[in-house]
């Protein structure tokens, strides 16, 4: 990153952060995406601190983006099309606080997109459940250890085999189908 004054921010929690950074590390206009966790108590948690499930914190993505080729409501669509938005108490295989979905805003105008997409989303009724994913405004982010850092690259075979038992793919399939491509393909 050379201008940081013409990026932004946008912090997502989607469960295991592994999972998350690939759908959005193909999408023009970012330019970094680093794992990590915040929303907790402990100061400076470490993996294990967060996976004991007693931290209090979310896995997150902070996506860095370029806002004049990639627009805050396009990073919604894509987040909305890699979580269950209507499980409170994890996502998928992955189970307990830190693995809940939630959207941390950084800006105001954010919590305004973010309410309205949630609410969109809600009405669309594309779940059978209501959407309980929370709005949150963005605190403190630590950033996770550097083997969870670009996870999928590093580790390719452990990260297929682990999104394969996650469930995650099956669900994407069975209420996006053939729309989930529809943001990658524009």
């Amino acid at each position: 990153m050379t201008d940081n004054n013409k990026y932004e921010v946008a912090i997502f929690a989607g469960g295991c952060f592994w999972c998350m950074v690939s759908p959005f590390d193909v999408l023009d206009g970012i330019a970094e995406i680093v794992s990590g966790y915040t929303g907790g108590h402990l100061e400076n948690p470490t993996y294990k601190d967060v996976k004991s499930q007693t931290s209090g914190h979310y896995e997150v993505i902070k996506v860095t983006y370029d806002p004049e080729i990639i627009d805050y409501e396009k990073l919604l669509q894509a987040y909305w099309r890699q979580v269950d938005p209507t499980d409170e108490g994890g996502q998928f295989q992955d189970r307990g606080p830190s693995y809940r979905p939630a959207i941390f805003y950084t800006t105001d105008e954010q919590r305004q997109k973010a309410e309205a997409s949630k609410k969109a989303m809600d009405e669309s009724k594309r779940f059978p459940n209501p959407i309980v994913t929370p709005i949150l405004q963005a605190v403190k982010f630590y950033e996770a250890e550097d083997y969870h850092q670009d996870f999928y690259k590093k580790s390719p075979v452990e990260y297929k085999e682990d999104r394969k038992i996650s469930g995650r793919d099956e669900f994407i399939q069975k209420y996006w189908g053939e729309e989930y491509y529809d943001i990658y393909n524009d």
